[in-house]
């Protein structure tokens, strides 16, 4: 690492290790030091190669490191997530994505996290937003935005835009506290000033919590500049209405209850 201005990057896969990346002052500028990680990865050893590949192909020159969080994994995904120097794998053994990212926020060195999914690709500019936006809103606490779906047909595609145009984005003006779990990066002060995650929280609304507690501390800004593809087996899996009414059920919980409805969830690998 560099002693200061350092980028980090993380993954997450309940059984995945995060990401570092570490960048110079030149790049980070105002930000002092910016830290990704990809926290969840449990069972991902089919997905977590192509989101890695994603990281690698538009890493700034000065990528340092990439920490995944293995969350109790049973499968190769540890091996599969080693497959290039930059990677360094962290297990947590107590299952759950808020497990996980709470791990992610203890091993990170930098002064911004960020996290993706295991099964996400990040895209060609998506370092250069959150360098630009960190360094540019020096009040900015976190920033997130929306994704796309790389194997969903483009019918069901236009049903998920519709979703984030018409419904989330409306939401987000009128909240101003907004974050989607898997596409998200803040400052690791405030993450620690909050105390990180709420680890009661089992699968639903963790991001929806995040983002409230968030919000009195500085910006929670949520852009489609910061635009992410991801896996929409879950929403094939469970059904996008299902999916869709599970999911608004959780944010409007945690908005007015502080409490995600939903408890259970199913692991979809």
């Amino acid at each position: 690492y560099l002693d200061h201005e350092v980028m980090g990057f993380g993954i997450f896969a309940s059984g995945t290790p995060p990401v570092t990346v570490t960048l110079d002052p030149a790049y980070v500028r105002a930000c002092r030091v910016l830290h990704l990680h990809r926290w969840l990865a449990y069972n991902e050893e089919k997905y977590i190669g192509g989101c890695i590949e994603s990281i690698l192909a538009h890493k700034p020159a000065n990528l340092k490191e990439i920490i995944v969080v293995d969350n109790a994994s049973t499968d190769r995904t540890a091996e599969a997530a080693s497959s290039s120097p930059l990677v360094r794998v962290v297990r947590e053994p107590k299952k759950g994505i808020t497990w996980a990212r709470q791990r992610g926020i203890r091993e990170a060195k930098g002064d911004i996290i960020a996290f993706v999914d295991a099964d996400s690709r990040v895209a060609k500019d998506w370092f250069d937003v959150i360098n630009r936006e960190f360094a540019a809103n020096p009040s900015l606490a976190c920033l997130s935005g929306p994704c796309t779906y790389y194997d969903l047909s483009a019918a069901k595609k236009a049903v998920t835009w519709a979703y984030w145009t018409l419904l989330a984005m409306p939401v987000y003006f009128l909240t101003r506290a907004m974050v989607l779990g898997s596409n998200f990066a803040a400052k690791k002060s405030v993450l620690q000033a909050i105390g990180g995650f709420d680890t009661t929280i089992a699968f639903f609304g963790e991001d929806t919590d995040i983002a409230r507690r968030l919000k009195p501390l500085g910006k929670v800004k949520f852009t489609p500049k910061l635009m992410q593809t991801t896996s929409a087996r879950r929403l094939l899996r469970e059904g996008m209405a299902a999916t869709g009414v599970v999911y608004v059920a959780n944010f409007l919980s945690v908005c007015l209850l502080h409490r995600p409805v939903t408890r259970q969830y199913r692991d979809i690998r």
